[in-house]
This record gives structure tokens, C-alpha cells and sequence, in this order.
């Protein structure tokens, strides 16, 4: 557990070292405080936090790239990797210091929407129930998108590609209920399961699904192990 806090707090220490990581907050912010002011003050006005995780889960797709690309990337380009791979470490620590480093910045991330919210509340009581619901599923969704950005950032020494590819497949999961419109019956059913935007809709709903819940866990689970795979196998050519 040592070894993996100190992985964690190393990458913790990155993430205030780099630009990307303070532009992909900036964008997050600026993006984000664009969109609650067109649906809340312009527009709607309702005491409804639903817009607002819509929107902020939303920009996960552009900044999670952002921050995950460099996680292994970054060893691979100054030739790091080498001294991280035969270090007392196990590469599932690795992964492991990485990813919980990963999960921190989310929770910040996460934080910083709890803005929207409180400025809503002065203007009218929220449902808690669909407002904890709500902020669960975000955060599940983004440590979902966490490891998939971890996952692609093992795939290269290029960060650029990382992070391309990062949005790409989670891309790819976000429009799966689209894409489940092209086919019919329970081909269609079952691509539908995959889709981030429908596993959320429950939980937006101030309803707790344990499906829900399970689908997010055991996606990040999966490209999680997909990420110890592969750096083993680099591990011993």
C-alpha cells in the first residue's frame, strides 16, 4: 500500500507540474460555467440538477483525454518506463498509484461542479435524492472514463495519440445507444448496455440501479487489467 501511495502522490505532484493539466481545468470550468448560465439563468431556470450533470458529464469526454494521456505515455517519451517497470513496484501498483492519482483529480474535478448546484439551492430546495444519485453516477462515469484514458495512455509513447485515442473509445461508449438504433431486436439490446449516457439515466433519476452501479465498476475494472496486461508483456520483451 506504501508503494502505491507514493506512485499516487508522485503523479498528484505531475499533474500541478504540467500545463495540460491547468488548461484542461480551465477549459472544464469555463465550458461548463458557459452552459449553466445558457440553461439556468437564460433559459429554464428550474431547481434541477439534471442539466447540470448532463453537461458536466458531458465535458468528461474532452478533459479526462487530457489528463490521462500522459499517465504512461509520459514514461515511454523520456525513458522512464524502464526504471518504473524494474522497480520493487509491481506493475499492479503501478496502475494502481496511477489510477487512484487519477481519481483525485476527478474528485476535484467533481468539486468544483458542486458550485452549480449550491448557486441553484439559494433560489429553491433540491431533490437530495436525485442530487447524491446524480453525483455518484458522475463520478462513477468519470472513474470509468479514468481508466479507459490510463488504458490508451499504455498504448503509446506519444501523448497526443493517448489522448486521441482515450476520446476516441470513449467516444465510441457515449454514442452506443445511437449506434444501437442502427440494428433491431436483441443485438440492439444488448449494444444499448454499453452506453454511458443510459447507464446514467437511472441514477439521474434519483433511482439506485445496481446494475447501474456494477457497469461502471466493472468497465474500469476491465480496461484496468487491460492496462496491467500490457505493460507485463513490455515488462518482459
Amino acid at each position: 500500500m506504501r508503494r502505491i501511495w507514493s506512485i499516487c502522490v508522485k503523479e498528484l505532484q505531475q499533474y500541478f507540474y504540467s500545463p495540460t493539466a491547468y488548461i484542461a481545468f480551465a477549459f472544464y470550468v469555463l465550458v461548463s460555467s458557459m452552459m449553466f448560465y445558457l440553461n439556468f439563468v437564460l433559459q429554464t431556470s428550474l431547481i434541477d440538477v439534471r442539466p447540470v450533470i448532463e453537461n458536466t458529464s458531458f465535458m468528461f469526454l474532452f478533459v479526462i483525454p487530457l489528463l490521462t494521456m500522459r499517465l504512461v505515455a509520459d514514461e515511454f517519451k523520456h525513458g522512464t518506463d524502464e526504471l518504473l517497470l524494474t522497480s520493487p513496484a509491481g506493475i499492479g501498483e503501478i496502475v494502481i498509484g496511477k489510477y487512484l492519482a487519477s481519481l483525485f483529480t476527478l474528485g476535484a474535478l467533481t468539486l468544483i461542479s458542486l458550485v452549480y448546484p449550491l448557486i441553484m439551492s439559494a433560489f429553491g430546495s433540491i431533490e437530495l435524492p436525485v442530487f447524491f444519485l446524480s453525483y455518484l453516477g458522475m463520478f462513477l462515469l468519470g472513474a470509468a472514463m479514468m481508466a479507459i484514458g490510463l488504458f490508451t495512455s499504455t498504448l503509446t509513447n506519444n501523448q497526443m495519440v493517448a489522448g486521441i485515442g482515450g476520446f476516441s473509445v470513449l467516444l465510441l461508449f457515449w454514442m452506443m445507444d445511437y449506434l444501437a438504433d442502427l440494428f433491431d431486436g436483441k443485438f440492439k439490446d444488448w449494444i444499448a448496455q454499453f452506453s454511458l449516457q443510459g447507464r446514467m439515466l437511472n441514477l439521474q433519476k434519483g433511482v439506485l440501479h445496481g446494475a447501474d452501479i456494477l457497469f461502471f465498476i466493472t468497465l474500469a475494472a476491465v480496461f484496468l487489467v487491460l492496462s496491467v496486461q500490457f505493460l507485463e508483456r513490455k515488462r518482459w520483451r
